[in-house]
């Protein structure tokens, strides 16, 4: 496989950062994953650090080097994810359960799946133009598929944040699966969370997508989306992929052609970076010890 991947995540104008995103990779498969964190201080993030690196580590356990059937590893590991989140809750009393979208998605043999939960995203370019995206799990895209808003209002419909598909709590998700779509030299990915989308058209994410190599561009997308959302601005967070040799001055290609058969790759920030990154919210190192070995403890049981 040869691709350009990059991934990166920003705290906007929240107190805190509640998404979470991972990448990792075998000789012959590559994993994507995006989760957005919803139940408010601490218990947001929790669920999505649980769902990005369950299912990493479950990816690292069953690429051998590849997935057997990549429709059906998403599948599972979105459903053993929930679990984790729901029984972490139930374990520890807290008094709500706290729940994350997720966005993930596997290439191999040429070939990219994906599945997803809420209204974390995923698009796939081709020459700048768009050729798939997920269905958003959410009050506006229900009321934009029934005609009664346009498009470019679900992005400030005063309902937007209303999802009603997502990982944890007592209700089982609905995992939605994609039909696999053959990649071609110069496609692009792109999963993010809502505080990038929603502050940019399609047309725009596209444009920059085919202008830049995948760093660049990702990091443009992220500035742009940033200064629009201003002070209050959501978190933002995306992986970008370009599939094949670079197309790009600039742009350089990985290969996974050297690596040994039984080697996983994984690109996945820790729950003590990110909580140390948010210095103004005074949280202690006990508190945070004690969180990652729950964390552990959860991801443990369920990735198996």
């Amino acid at each position: 496989m040869k691709f350009s991947i990059y991934q990166t995540s920003r705290q906007g104008g929240r107190r805190y950062n509640q998404d979470r995103v991972a990448y990792a990779y075998s000789r012959e498969s590559l994993l994507m994953v995006v989760a957005d964190g919803m139940g408010g201080h601490f218990h947001g993030e929790v669920a999505a650090q649980i769902a990005v690196q369950l299912i990493s580590e479950m990816f690292r356990n069953q690429a051998d080097p590849l997935l057997k059937d990549a429709q059906a590893f998403l599948k599972a590991a979105m459903h053993q994810a929930h679990e984790a989140i729901y029984h972490y809750a139930k374990e520890n009393k807290l008094p709500d359960y706290p729940r994350t979208t997720c966005v993930a998605c596997v290439v191999q043999k040429n070939t990219a799946c994906w599945a997803h939960v809420g209204d974390s995203r995923l698009y796939l370019f081709r020459r700048g133009q768009l050729v798939g995206r997920t269905r958003d799990h959410s009050r506006v895209q229900q009321l934009f598929d029934s005609g009664r808003i346009s498009e470019a209002q679900m992005n400030t419909h005063p309902e937007r944040n209303k999802i009603y598909n997502c990982l944890g709590g007592e209700i089982a998700p609905e995992v939605e699966l994609t039909s696999c779509v053959a990649m071609k030299d110069g496609d692009t990915l792109l999963l993010c969370t809502d505080g990038l989308w929603s502050m940019l058209s399609v047309n725009e994410l596209g444009s920059i997508l085919d202008a830049y190599p995948i760093n660049r561009a990702v990091d443009e997308l992220m500035d742009h989306a940033e200064l629009r959302a201003g002070e209050g601005g959501d978190n933002l967070s995306a992986v970008g992929v370009t599939w094949g040799d670079p197309h790009k001055a600039g742009e350089q290609a990985f290969s996974t052609a050297a690596m040994p058969l039984d080697q996983v790759t994984t690109r996945l920030g820790s729950f003590q970076e990110s909580r140390k990154a948010d210095e103004a919210l005074q949280i202690s190192d006990e508190d945070i010890e004690r969180a990652i070995q729950e964390i552990q403890a959860a991801i443990k049981k369920y990735s198996k």
